[in-house]
């Protein structure tokens, strides 16, 4: 077989394997796993399967919150009667030119080979199995590529990425399995990740603030000081109601999306658990399986998806408080072209790591919120020309819409907007370079303190 011929037939193999649904990739790259760690393959199977039902679960409920949240969003900014140039389609197209990328399936290849050496040589202790999320980090080099028109720099800018995801990843995964309750995961997910400096820096700098310091609100704490109003789907019923208020909806619309709400918040912990109770036997057989071949490696953590967090009801409590916030800010901060509708029940996504960097305070968590909405609105913002020249190269059209387009967290997000804009040679983006290392260091060393990582 030539290199003319490989290549076209490795790309389509690589798009095949990524054209199947998580809760179909995961469960078979578990299974396997779960085999090469002589786990038994009853067990194996089991777990494997539960973990699709998981995700499965998680997803289905994810979808019912934003087909109730959704029309609730849209009446609300009609009530403003304001109008913005650019669209908010949501993470969708970036992830859909991200996979008709030239060079995706070779970076594809790449991380999972970086992944394995730093494994080996005790750089990372992250085990990165969620490959469908690799398009976050791919998607910086799409955008490097569609800057620069260098092959090099975008894969030094992809690889530079993907190894910060890994080390974000290390630092964050023991507080992840503290403070979510499962054991031996972490989150490679760089949407997410992103926010774990601003999560664990802020937390600090609020932890010397008078009243705020001593303000216990993650939801057991809530629970018990406000008795039934400190129940988490009680609180989201009352924000329901006033969402519902805002949108100018009638009793009844409101008294569903109430009810419908409140009622997602108590199912994700239930289908979360599934998940969680699924990974037990493959976390345990992992750690008994390295420490046996590979005494020296130390913990390792089975890297996935984000949406696991979900289940934690700080989350969802959290994202309708700054749903509000959000769109108010896209209305009155000057230089938004924009308003966040496309993404904005994907809070969840940012909102989780604050979750975890605050050990589920719900008023931290919204605190911090509050300068990462803003940012992703002014990095969405700029991104924008860049995400719509991106979709025109490739030949990607939206459907009933031709103008200018931005999605508001995953285009919005700052890691990787500052990323893309040092690849333009932005002056702003290499003044920054000692700020973030920083932050880096800082996040490092603040993660080691609270032991939230050790590597």
């Amino acid at each position: 077989m030539t290199m003319e011929t490989f290549l076209p037939a490795f790309n389509s193999s690589i798009m095949y394997l990524l054209s199947f649904k998580v809760y179909v990739l995961l469960p078979v790259i578990i299974f396997f796993l779960a085999l090469i760690f002589r786990i038994p393959l009853s067990t194996a199977f089991r777990s494997a399967l539960m973990l699709g039902i998981g995700f499965i679960g998680i997803f289905m409920t994810f979808d019912f919150y934003v087909s109730i949240i959704n029309p609730a969003i849209t009446a609300l900014i009609q009530r403003t009667g304001l109008h913005f140039t650019v669209f908010d389609t949501g993470w969708i197209p970036l992830s859909v030119i991200t996979w008709q990328f030239h060079l995706a399936p070779i970076l594809l290849v790449i991380f999972i080979l970086i992944n394995v050496v730093m494994l080996v040589i005790k750089k990372t202790r992250t085990v990165n199995i969620d490959i469908w999320n690799f398009w976050h980090v791919i998607f910086i080099s799409a955008a490097v590529y569609t800057v620069t028109g260098s092959n090099t720099l975008a894969i030094l800018f992809g690889v530079g990425g993907f190894f910060l995801t890994l080390k974000l990843s290390d630092w964050s995964a023991p507080l992840i399995n503290k403070v979510s309750g499962m054991s031996g995961i972490c989150i490679p997910h760089l949407s997410a990740l992103a926010y774990y400096p601003v999560g664990i820096i802020g937390n600090a700098v609020l932890d010397r603030i008078p009243l705020i310091k001593d303000l216990e609100a993650n939801p057991e704490q809530l629970k018990r000081k406000l008795g039934l109003f400190g129940e988490p789907m009680i609180m989201g019923l009352l924000l329901a109601i006033l969402l519902g208020i805002a949108s100018d909806y009638s009793v009844k619309a409101t008294a569903e999306l109430a009810v419908s709400f409140a009622g997602v918040i108590y199912i994700l912990p239930i289908v979360c658990n599934i998940l969680g109770s699924a990974l037990i036997p493959i976390s345990d057989g992992m750690k008994t399986f390295l420490a046996k071949r590979f005494p020296d490696l130390g913990i390792t953590f089975i890297g996935l998806d984000v949406a696991v967090l979900f289940g934690m009801p700080a989350v969802m409590v959290t994202t309708l408080l700054l749903i509000p916030v959000s769109l108010v800010l896209s209305f009155v901060l000057p230089g938004i072209s924009f308003i966040p509708l496309g993404d904005l029940t994907n809070l969840t996504v940012p909102v989780a790591l604050l979750v975890i960097s605050t050990r589920g305070n719900i008023v931290r968590s919204f605190i911090l919120g509050i300068p990462v909405v803003a940012g992703n609105l002014y990095f969405a913002t700029a991104l924008a020309p860049l995400f719509t020249n991106m979709a025109r190269a490739m030949n990607y059209r939206i459907e009933g819409y031709e103008g200018v387009f931005t999605s508001f967290l995953d285009g919005g997000n700052i890691l990787r907007g500052w990323l893309i804009q040092l690849s333009a040679g932005h002056i702003a983006a290499f003044v920054a370079i000692p700020f973030v290392i920083l932050l880096l260091v800082i996040t490092r060393v603040l993660s080691r303190r609270q032991g939230a990582a050790q590597s």
